[in-house]
């Protein structure tokens, strides 16, 4: 199925008839320059690939967490190329999650190597320049409809971390540089300085000796 859209259309959904994990997979290999999921009611949601400034500060937050995990062993850290296919049949991808061991051994020996259908026990999501932030919140609602039971919905615009909990308000922290893991991820603290502001990316924005 061939996919020609604007960029300047994106984030788009369109409707298509049911798919199976395979079919999916294979839909999302003839298509390597976008990102999908698909809701619950079978639309597929397509995303264009993230900034690379947005994929910097992932890769920061991925890479917190899997160090605390690391050493906790509490399960199994995933980034944004890990898709989990939720109770509610909606295909999802969060930007970094945890799945506690609890729930990975319910898991069956043939999807372990594919989809997982699971919900993850924590995840992140952080708002891109493409994002509306109508479109974020309402996943985070999903994720915890589906038994997320931590999420963080991070927005560098705002320097603000949305925080969504099973059968409570989301809370919103503004002008914080950290963040503690409860439940979950209980022990875990995200540090968001290089998460506002990449040390990689400010240290260039500041040393002009690169143009000498």
């Amino acid at each position: 199925m061939a996919l020609l859209i604007e960029e300047s259309w994106l984030p788009a959904t369109i409707n298509h008839p049911p798919m199976s994990d395979e079919d999916f997979a294979e839909f999302c290999s003839e298509h390597p320059d976008l990102f999908f999921e698909m809701t619950a009611d079978g639309e597929i949601v397509i995303m264009p690939p993230p900034y690379t400034l947005t994929g910097v500060r992932c890769s920061e937050i991925n890479g917190q967490l899997w160090y605390w995990n690391r050493m906790a062993q509490r399960g199994a850290s995933v980034e944004a190329t890990g898709g989990f296919v939720l109770p509610s049949g909606a295909r999802r991808s969060p930007d970094a999650a945890l799945t506690t061991h609890r729930r990975i051994v319910k898991v069956s020996a043939r999807e372990m190597g594919r989809f997982w259908h699971v919900c993850p026990n924590f995840v992140v999501e952080l708002k891109s320049d493409h994002d509306r932030l109508r479109a974020v919140r309402a996943k985070m609602r999903e994720w915890i409809e589906n038994g997320v039971e931590l999420g963080w919905l991070i927005d560098p615009d705002r320097r603000a971390v949305e925080v969504f909990r099973a059968e409570a308000p989301p809370e919103i922290l503004l002008g914080i540089d950290t963040i503690a893991g409860e439940g979950p991820v209980e022990g875990f603290v995200l540090d968001l300085k290089p998460v506002w502001e990449p040390p990689s990316v400010a240290d260039h924005m500041t040393d002009t000796s690169w143009e000498n």
